[in-house]
């Protein structure tokens, strides 16, 4: 099979099943490499916001503007793939963060705090498009492997994702033989990943599998001509756009509403409790750091940022890792089973964090889990939400959904601060039980009510 055979006869006739397994090799490969950046940003985004401003209360600024970042450039890529295809909005995405990772390189060599909040509204582009990758990768699944499909595009950032971490000592050895602080040799690591996935993407993405299922289903022929990317994009595309369609879409089904629910619930519970971790973490180890003047707070030791990295490495495995097998479940299990998996594991797994905060393999233990929370409930809630909406309403409604995952994400990121400084790293863990609980209780009902209809036919 030719990766990169571009079929440039146009009227060539192309294979809807071969476009899709090259599409998501491509995804996935671009994923793996995006990766890098991701999980660089996660692991020492806090410490560079404690260590610029001088103040522990900006610990989760650095995860709020990504997650920002990312709600607010959802729905606009979102857009740009119905005009133009995935290609041209996964390429923006990555290209943006990108940028934003040089410009955290910038920020850490002046000192300046601003620069490192550009940059991770930047890098927040980056989430944008990595979400939306897993869309693309069920524009032309068959209905019985959307699940594998996704999965897979989820799983392939697990190398990158885990590597990113690690690279942590790494990266202070490039950044010392580039003259550059030792938390931005890392970045350096992530611009050269994004750039590369960028690279692929924009290479390999062709024919654009967005604009060959509108085209399938329009009843056109499955050729070359009008499917590699470029102006038109759907007619659905042109017509409907915004928030609030997106929503009445979602209203009109109650299982997409259900999912959509389970995946932004889970999306705020992680990022409330991974932002705050590595802060957890130093605190425990090293003791209490004091509000000091900017650009003066106490840098965390190497021994602190490696025991940081490992324990987020595991929390990014736990997301990707098993990807394959959360979809899987999907398919074969149905969609509601696993977002109840989903949300179960991820009230265990901060009832471990919380009632064992005292002890870093415990809070490690929970991190894995919530990770694998996480990933069930996302796995299963996007392809559930991708089957409840018509195919007029479908890249819209996950545009939606990756801007409201978003701005679940900015508020647990951003209140996780606020609630660790009152209640500590234990009740933070709990307002996420609470949560989780809620969500289990609703998708418990709707399984139910799904059993009693399945046995009254």
């Amino acid at each position: 099979m030719k990766i990169f055979d571009t079929t440039a006869v146009n009227g060539t006739a192309l294979d809807p099943q071969r476009v899709q397994r090259r599409t998501v090799w491509v995804l996935s490969t671009a994923q793996l490499l995006s990766g890098i950046g991701s999980g660089a940003s996660l692991s020492v985004g806090s410490l560079l916001a404690v260590q610029l401003s001088g103040s522990n209360a900006w610990a989760g600024s650095v995860t709020t503007i990504m997650t920002l970042g990312a709600a607010a450039t959802a729905l606009p890529l979102a857009g740009l793939a119905g005009r133009r295809g995935r290609r041209s909005s996964l390429v923006t995405g990555l290209l943006a963060a990108m940028a934003g990772s040089l410009l955290v390189i910038v920020s850490t060599v002046t000192g300046y705090f601003p620069v490192l909040l550009l940059a991770a509204a930047l890098l927040g582009l980056g989430t944008a498009a990595n979400l939306q990758a897993r869309f693309a990768a069920v524009d032309l699944a068959d209905p019985e492997h959307r699940g594998r499909s996704l999965a897979i595009v989820v799983w392939a950032v697990t190398i990158g994702a885990v590597a990113g971490p690690n690279l942590i000592r790494p990266g202070a050895l490039v950044g010392e033989a580039l003259g550059l602080p030792a938390l931005a040799g890392p970045f350096v690591f992530s611009a050269a990943g994004l750039a590369l996935a960028a690279l692929l993407l924009f290479i390999g993405l062709r024919p654009d599998p967005l604009l060959l299922a509108a085209r399938l289903r329009s009843g056109g022929p499955a050729t070359s001509a009008g499917v590699t990317g470029g102006a038109g994009g759907t007619s659905s595309a042109r017509r409907r756009h915004g928030l609030r369609h997106g929503l009445r879409a979602i209203k009109a089904s109650p299982r997409a509403g259900l999912a959509l629910l389970a995946v932004i619930a889970a999306h705020g519970c992680m990022a409330a409790v991974m932002s705050m971790t590595p802060l957890h973490l130093q605190l425990l180890t090293e003791g209490p750091l004091a509000d000091m003047p900017s650009g003066h707070a106490h840098a965390a030791s190497t021994d602190v940022l490696v025991l940081i990295g490992f324990t987020i490495s595991l929390h990014i495995a736990g997301m990707y890792a098993l990807s394959p097998v959360m979809g899987w479940l999907t398919d074969k299990t149905g969609r509601l089973p696993v977002i109840l998996l989903g949300h179960g594991l991820i009230l265990l797994s901060v009832l471990v964090a919380g009632f064992g905060q005292a002890q870093p393999a415990l809070v490690t233990v929970g991190l894995v889990l919530l990770g694998l929370g996480w990933s069930a409930a996302t796995i299963a809630g996007s392809t559930l939400l991708a089957e409840s909406v018509g195919a007029d309403d479908r890249v819209l409604v996950q545009g939606v959904s990756d801007t409201l995952m978003g701005v679940a994400g900015a508020v647990g990121a951003g209140f996780s601060g606020l609630v660790m400084s009152g209640v500590g790293y234990q009740g933070l863990n709990i307002a996420a039980a609470a949560v989780a609980l809620a969500v289990f209780a609703i998708a418990l009902r709707a399984a139910a009510l799904d059993r009693r209809l399945q046995t009254a036919a």
